[in-house]
C-alpha cells in the first residue's frame, strides 16, 4: 500500500472492512469525523470525504473493535475518554511505543500508561491497583482488512481443482 496524503471513502472502506455508509453515518453522528468534510459543489453535487493515514489507522482499530462486538456507544465513550481524560488520540495508543498502550483482556479494554498505571476504559477516572501482567493484557493493534479471494482466484494461484 502506497501512503497518500488523503484517502477517499471507498479506499478507506476497502482497507478497513467498514462500509461507505458506516463512514457516512459515523461522520454525521460525530463518532469519527473525516479530515476533509463533504462540501456542496457549484453543480449541485457534493465532494467526497477524505481521510488521512492516521484516520485510516484509527478506523482499522475501530473496525476491529466492532468485529469483536463493541457497541457504538461504548466506542464513543472510549474515544471521548482518550481525548478528554488522557489527552491522546486513538492512533497514539494503538500498538506499543506511544505514551500509553490500549490493551485487550477478554471483552475489556485497558489503557496502560508508560509509568505502569492501568485504567479500565469503562471507568477511566480511576487507576486499577492490579498490575498489567495479572490481567493477561494483549496490545490492541490496527489490522488491515484481509482481502477475500474467490474460488477462481484460489485456483489460479496454483491450487488444482478437485478430481471428479
Amino acid at each position: 500500500m502506497q501512503l497518500k496524503k488523503f484517502y477517499s471513502s471507498r479506499e478507506v472502506a476497502a482497507m478497513t472492512g467498514l462500509t461507505a455508509r458506516q463512514l457516512q453515518w459515523w461522520d454525521a453522528g460525530h463518532l469519527f469525523d473525516a479530515a476533509v468534510a463533504t462540501k456542496k459543489t457549484p453543480a449541485g453535487g457534493y465532494t467526497e470525504r477524505r481521510y488521512t493515514t492516521l484516520d485510516v489507522l484509527e478506523l482499522q482499530t475501530l473496525s476491529a473493535l466492532r468485529h469483536r462486538g463493541f457497541s457504538i456507544p461504548r466506542i464513543r465513550r472510549l474515544l471521548i475518554a482518550l481525548r478528554d481524560v488522557f489527552g491522546v488520540r486513538l492512533y497514539e495508543v494503538v500498538g506499543e511505543g506511544g505514551p500509553a498502550t490500549l490493551q485487550l483482556a477478554g471483552d475489556q479494554l485497558y489503557l496502560t500508561m508508560a509509568d505502569g498505571r492501568v485504567y479500565n476504559m469503562d471507568e477511566p477516572e480511576q487507576a486499577l491497583l492490579v498490575g498489567g501482567d495479572a490481567l493477561m493484557l494483549q496490545p490492541l493493534t490496527a489490522r488491515p482488512r484481509r482481502r477475500r479471494t474467490s474460488g477462481s482466484e484460489r485456483l489460479s494461484r496454483g491450487r488444482q481443482p478437485d478430481a471428479e
